[in-house]
């Protein structure tokens, strides 16, 4: 496997949003970099496919700094749907919007006409779980994106935010979690 250690137009979308997410910035880019390269590894895509996976991956999570909230998948759609008008991808935002929406979905996603949701759901499940979910990828494909994209506390400042939404919010401890 390929392991692009920069991709330009992440880290064009991710310039824009690096001092809001702050402290955590490191964490979140290799999340979204590991994320990434699991779909890719997953599945064979066509470049417009890849540039979808990576423009959704860039906002999926992003509204846990905009709004500092645990249940962060509605304010990270504004900024996605924004870029994509920015860029004349408007008739992209169906399929981009449902990737981010159902990242967190427990069951498979079922639609022919989007088939990158799962493929995301699933790359995003695989750097979620520390690569125990699979999918099929080869334990060493997953070691090797884990490697050129250390996990920089991401997940610890996770539990840390859970902990805290949890707190406040006992009977919805998992807001972004779909069935």
């Amino acid at each position: 496997m390929i392991i692009e250690q920069q991709i330009p137009l992440l880290e064009s979308i991710f310039a824009d949003w690096q001092q809001v997410i702050g402290d955590e910035y490191l964490g979140y880019r290799n999340h979204v970099y590991r994320m990434v390269h699991f779909c890719f590894a997953l599945r064979q895509c066509s470049d417009e496919e890849r540039e979808k996976i990576m423009i959704a991956g860039a906002f999926h999570d992003l509204g846990i700094w905009i709004e500092d909230t645990v249940d962060y998948i509605p304010p990270s759609l504004p900024p996605a749907k924004a870029y994509l008008a920015s860029r004349g991808l408007e008739h992209w935002w169906d399929e981009i919007q449902l990737m981010i929406t159902e990242h967190h979905k427990v069951r498979q996603y079922r639609d022919s006409d989007y088939p990158l949701v799962e493929l995301f759901r699933r790359g995003d499940l695989v750097d979620f779980s520390f690569g125990m979910v699979k999918f099929g990828l080869d334990k060493a494909v997953i070691e090797q994106v884990k490697q050129a994209f250390p996990n920089a506390s991401f997940h610890k400042n996770l539990g840390k935010r859970a902990w805290r939404w949890f707190l406040k919010h006992p009977f919805n401890p998992a807001p972004m979690m779909k069935w």
